[in-house]
């Protein structure tokens, strides 16, 4: 049962529905998020994507510039092994060769750190590669907008880059709900059409 809140405080609604989730809700890509959120800061549509160089394991680094004349799939989420960015992950892996089709890569960030990265990757079997935002913390979020300097871990944000570097659908889901991906494949099927006229 839902019922009607007006928030008459300074909470971050975001921060609002996580706490009031009923207990044991599922978050999965058929639920929608009850308020639509964009933060003001994440980039928009239109702006070069910042360029920047996360390590995936110990001793590999991933670079945004090695994927420019692809689509690359920017998906930060707050915490490894977190219900919501657990279903989330597992979700884009199920349906990565959907992705695959239009030639895009999918990049997973957040601030946890590579051994978590990789015992998460490990766990939910993941087949893309999970960034470390680690240290300088957050340093990548930030210069995306999606930041939360105030819990220490990013907004759960989603970017579609095309193959020049462009940021051609930005989305900041509330912290609490799996924005599922049928967002970042209408994004990816608006590219391809534009490339074939």
């Amino acid at each position: 049962m839902l019922a009607t809140v007006v928030l008459t405080t300074n909470i971050d609604p975001s921060i609002f529905i996580l706490l009031c989730a009923p207990y044991g809700m599922k978050n999965n890509s058929k639920q929608r998020a009850p308020l639509s959120l964009t933060s003001s800061l994440a980039l928009k549509p239109g702006r070069h994507a910042p360029d920047f160089a996360l390590r995936t394991t110990p001793d590999q680094e991933v670079s945004l510039n090695q994927f420019r004349g692809r689509p690359t799939i920017l998906a930060f989420y707050p915490a490894d092994f977190s219900p919501v960015c657990g279903d989330q992950m597992t979700l884009y892996n199920e349906i990565l060769p959907e992705f695959q089709k239009f030639n895009a890569e999918l990049l997973g960030i957040s601030v946890d750190g590579i051994w978590s990265h990789l015992a998460f990757s490990k766990d939910r079997n993941l087949h893309f590669p999970l960034l470390s935002d680690f240290e300088p913390k957050g340093a990548v979020a930030k210069k995306y907008g999606v930041y939360r300097k105030q819990d220490g871990m990013t907004e759960r944000a989603l970017f579609v880059i095309d193959g020049n570097g462009t940021i051609q659908w930005s989305y900041v889901s509330p912290i609490g709900v799996n924005p599922g991906a049928e967002g970042i494949l209408k994004a990816l099927e608006s590219m391809n059409s534009k490339q074939h006229k």
